[in-house]
């Protein structure tokens, strides 16, 4: 059996990693996955700031290259190109996108996890504190977040994928981190609009695959 030509380097429990793998399973281009968390010894070995993910290229026209291609949307744009179809581009027009570059918006929102759910995270799992207490803790990062879900919300077409009807990188980027976020009490952040928007992701087979190991279904990093 020919080896896949290409490794991810991360941790499903890492958000960006999970946008490139659900990517990958999307498109069919098969892969291996090393999971590490971000600033272990192999996070380093293959990204100079040890962050994840990284996407190890290891042949190109046949020859080996051994490539380390960092920092997901570099990825997401090598995956584009070497295999456009299908396309999780967004065209001028679909849903409130008046230019193409919109898409690239959804790609990152640190108050998600840095503000709520990693906290939350990890105060359930040190066990001290009570719901209250953790809550309190945590609120300045709720207000932030419940605030930016509400700009997301208006950037989004009213039904469908976050564009509208078709499927786009800032569905693969935005999704692992609500994942994460309607795992834990503060998920009750998430209005109906964001929950049918999910309901509608967890039926892709790219999801289904990408599951396993993830906040959602009560795992932690490796």
């Amino acid at each position: 059996m020919t080896q896949p030509i290409y490794t991810i380097i991360g941790t499903p429990f890492s958000t960006f990693t999970r946008s490139i793998t659900l990517a990958l399973n999307h498109k069919g281009i098969p892969f291996t996955q090393v999971r590490c968390v971000p600033h272990s010894d192999t996070a380093y070995d293959n990204h100079p700031f040890g962050f994840l993910p990284t996407l190890i290229i290891h042949q190109i026209d046949g020859k080996t290259v051994n490539l380390k291609l960092r920092e997901s949307a570099a990825i997401a744009r090598y995956i584009d190109r070497v295999a456009p179809e299908p396309s999780l581009l967004v065209s001028a027009g679909q849903g409130k996108a008046i230019i193409e570059e919109q898409m690239w918006e959804f790609v990152s929102f640190p108050a998600v996890e840095k503000g709520v759910v990693k906290p939350r995270v990890a105060a359930t799992d040190e066990g001290k504190l009570t719901d209250s207490a953790v809550r309190e803790q945590i609120k300045p990062g709720v207000e932030h977040l419940k605030r930016l879900l509400g700009k997301l919300e208006e950037l989004m077409a009213g039904e469908g994928y976050v564009f509208g009807s078709q499927l786009s990188w800032a569905d693969f980027f935005l999704f692992p981190l609500l994942a994460d976020l309607k795992a834990i009490p503060e998920g009750e952040l998430l209005s109906p609009r964001m929950l049918n928007w999910m309901e509608k992701m967890n039926k892709l087979e790219a999801v289904k695959a990408t599951t396993p190991g993830t906040l959602s279904v009560g795992a932690r990093p490796p």
